[in-house]
């Protein structure tokens, strides 16, 4: 089969590989198309220690084509969207069955588009932070693919004031076009918002803008952290002082959830697809790429080049 391989040189390139197969529990999918997403980025800049040659991809649409021992075998023939280890790049990908979610009528190209980050966007707004009716919500990276589905989330859950931070003009217009209320630059941030405090501050950035984020939150407010585009540097936080004002600090591992507890992953993962199929939200495909095209791809997501979701098409 066709797959794209990251060779020891950090250089993709389309190859003739081997065929994977199910092994327990999981499925085989034929698939029509694989997001990508910031975790390739990661991989090709060897944050993550996949050896190589790796066949990059961690989310998937398509139909199953085999089963494994456990999964039930009138599953071949389902269309599912499916969170991968690795390995979605390619013609056909393994995936834990309890990840590859049934989609019914949904497009696959639609689903393939929601991926990891409608479970990361789904649970950052209910499960983590738990937003109630009425609060505000801060949504740094706002133009991204989990900030684009959080504040759509944060909406149906009944956020009062949503409010977006992110790095250009363009990218400003482009998030408004999903519900937020306000949209600063993060040039302008946080004095643009003058001494606003925010009940939930959603942050996948890192450095001081993790230290402000703890000095924007309303008492009682919810920081929630799911990764670092920016500095690794730490940040230390005074558990006393929060204590003073009943906030919180969070961590969301969406990875870390999929190996320790994958069907509450599933659960949310199907919970978004459900809200993506009758409308609710909506997930924007901005960048279509060639299954030669992935280096391109990936370099346009690490320098900040696309807004919304890009996918490979496969088949």
């Amino acid at each position: 089969m066709k797959a794209v391989v990251l060779d020891a040189e950090d250089h993709y390139q389309v190859a003739e590989i081997d065929e994977p197969a199910p092994g327990p529990g999981e499925v085989a999918i034929q698939v029509a198309y694989a997001g990508i997403q910031w975790g390739d980025v990661m991989v090709r800049d060897g944050h993550f220690p996949f050896p190589r040659p790796f066949v990059p991809g961690f989310e998937a649409s398509g139909h199953i084509t085999a089963v494994g021992e456990g999964v039930p075998a009138h599953r071949v023939g389902s269309p599912v969207a499916a969170l991968t280890t690795a390995g979605a790049c390619a013609e056909v990908v393994v995936a834990p069955a309890v990840l590859s979610l049934d989609v019914g009528d949904l497009p696959l190209r639609t689903a393939a588009g929601l991926g990891w980050a409608a479970p990361t966007a789904y649970d950052l707004i209910n499960t983590a932070a738990q937003v109630r009716p009425g609060e505000s919500v801060l949504i740094h990276a706002a133009a991204g693919s989990v900030g684009t589905l959080a504040a759509q989330f944060a909406r149906h859950a009944g956020a009062g004031r949503v409010v977006g931070v992110v790095g250009s003009a363009a990218r400003a217009d482009y998030a408004a076009r999903f519900g937020y209320d306000q949209v600063v630059l993060r040039e302008e941030f946080p004095a643009k918002l003058d001494d606003e405090r925010f009940d939930v501050i959603l942050d996948p950035v890192g450095g001081s803008t993790r230290r402000t984020g703890l000095e924007q939150l309303a008492p009682h407010g919810r920081l929630a952290v799911y990764g670092n585009l920016g500095p690794y540097e730490p940040v230390l936080a005074d558990t006393n002082d929060l204590l003073m004002q009943g906030r919180s600090l969070i961590t969301y591992n969406s990875n870390l959830l999929s190996r320790t507890h994958p069907e509450r992953l599933a659960d949310s993962a199907r919970r978004a697809l459900g809200l993506a199929a009758d409308g609710t939200v909506r997930v924007d495909i901005t960048a279509e790429h060639d299954l030669a095209d992935l280096a391109t791809a990936v370099q346009r997501l690490a320098e900040g080049a696309t807004y919304g979701k890009s996918i490979l098409r496969i088949a």
